[in-house]
């Protein structure tokens, strides 16, 4: 608001007008008189309120808007998608090949995210349009994406077919997590055969079988939870059995240290062969030597 300047017929003090924000809607009038002499007028100053924006908010507004970002054919193959679209952070809109636009994401690697899309729904993936968001954190991604979309939804009245709630196609589902083995029926039902027999069969039936503290999903201590992400890393299929479940494996920790001859746990088993431990299977990934193991 402009400065407006006053000047009287003799000198007197000056007196400062601030208008300040009030929640009912209405200005509030400070006052306050300080003496300077040598100043012969009234001078009225009047201040407005300033809002200090979110750094967030600056960040997505410095991106373009989605209408003004160029559009830009998608590239076919890896190597075009290294030169051609950025691997920085930041959000991205795809468009069919009728220039529809099907989804808007955001991404620590925007290049990645894109050509996994291609390879998921190739069909719907034409061109693309890219904003790279500098020093990004997860509130100033979220505040780009937020303005992408109501600027697309202000225009079209629609959310992207890709963003609607519950739609699988744009959104990599997390795998469900097989379930972990139970070796008997509950701690109160007799058992018709020996544990030992249960486990014998159990290690010779499947490839590859972990004996671990806790569950595949949930593991409780640290050396089975190294275990679980090796043979996850490994693309492997394979069997796991709670040693800690007392309703459904009661008696296995101490049978299967007999069987196996072998004290401590995780303990896994290949082909029917005990093969260790987590120190054991982490050297043998680490040489590289698991893998072929765990083919034949």
């Amino acid at each position: 608001m402009a400065t407006i300047s006053l000047s009287p017929l003799q000198t007197c003090p000056s007196l400062r007008l601030l208008s300040s924000y009030s929640p009912l809607n209405t200005t509030n009038l400070l006052f306050y008189s300080y003496s300077k002499p040598s100043i012969p007028f009234l001078s009225i100053s009047l201040k407005p309120y300033h809002n200090v924006k979110p750094r967030s908010l600056i960040i997505a507004e410095a991106i373009k808007s989605l209408t003004a970002t160029e559009l830009v054919p998608v590239p076919l193959t890896a190597d075009e998608f290294s030169k051609k679209l950025p691997s920085e952070s930041g959000v991205y809109a795809i468009f069919d090949k009728n220039d529809h636009l099907q989804f808007i994401g955001i991404s620590r690697n925007i290049g990645a995210s894109v050509l996994s899309h291609l390879k998921s729904v190739p069909e719907l993936c034409s061109s693309v349009k890219v904003g790279v968001v500098d020093e990004p954190d997860r509130t100033t991604l979220t505040e780009a994406w937020k303005s992408w979309m109501e600027e697309h939804i202000k225009a079209t009245g629609k959310v992207p077919p890709g963003n609607e709630s519950g739609n699988a196609t744009w959104i990599r589902q997390p795998p469900k997590k097989k379930a972990d083995l139970r070796l008997t029926p509950g701690r109160n039902v007799q058992l018709t055969v020996p544990l030992e027999e249960l486990i014998e069969r159990l290690v010779k039936e499947n490839k590859v079988v972990a004996f671990i503290k806790g569950s595949r999903s949930a593991p409780l201590c640290g050396f089975s939870q190294r275990v679980i992400g090796i043979l996850e890393s490994e693309g492997v299929d394979y069997e796991s059995v709670d040693v800690l479940d007392e309703e459904y494996n009661n008696g296995l920790r101490e049978t299967l240290k007999k069987y196996s001859n072998w004290p401590t746990f995780p303990q896994i088993f290949v082909n029917g062969e005990l093969v260790g431990g987590c120190d054991i299977l982490t050297s043998m990934h680490e040489k590289g030597e698991l893998g072929g193991l765990l083919k034949k």
